[in-house]
């Protein structure tokens, strides 16, 4: 597929969806002309929703952004990105330890596949925002939703409640 000059994809498992992806997404939405939130898999973690309801969510949560598409990929995120023409990877960064993880990864992917990665610094109220401890959160310790809320939309949440109630 012909490669298109502002096409990015923002890869991620998204489980759950915070208000730092979509915070990465809205300021991205400003610099490309698509974005493609692309929601993949990690074989090594165990997921709290299914493929389709993080997608799902991500397109509810999306829908006022008229230039982002959601999809769902499997295998290596540079193979995706080729297939669908992307020129560039967007990851979001929080702190030095995610920059030294992605920088690996993001110079193996311009080797292999000739795909660049741009960096996006989530927003400072975003900084310590990590979907790990957000299910931990929710799974082993009480919590006020409406504090969670400043972390998650609302509905992802209870629905995060729904399905992890009873198992800590």
């Amino acid at each position: 597929m012909a490669t298109s000059s502002n096409l990015a994809i923002f890869p991620g498992m998204f489980d759950p969806l915070t208000l730092g992806h979509l915070d990465i997404i809205e300021r991205a939405s400003r610099l490309y002309d698509r974005l493609i939130v692309a929601v993949g898999d990690n074989p090594l973690k165990k997921e709290v929703f299914s493929t389709a309801e993080r997608k799902e969510m991500l397109v509810e949560h999306t829908a006022e952004l008229p230039n982002i598409e959601v999809q769902t990929y499997s295998g290596l995120t540079v193979e995706y990105a080729r297939t669908v023409g992307a020129r560039v990877i967007l990851r979001g960064i929080r702190d030095n330890v995610d920059l030294h993880a992605e920088l690996e990864i993001a110079t193996t992917n311009l080797i292999i596949g000739g795909i660049e990665t741009v960096f996006l610094m989530t927003s400072g109220q975003h900084m310590l925002t990590s979907s790990t401890l957000i299910k931990q959160i929710v799974e082993i310790g009480r919590y006020d939703p409406n504090r969670l809320a400043r972390l998650v939309p609302l509905d992802v949440a209870k629905k995060l409640e729904e399905r992890l109630r009873g198992r800590g």
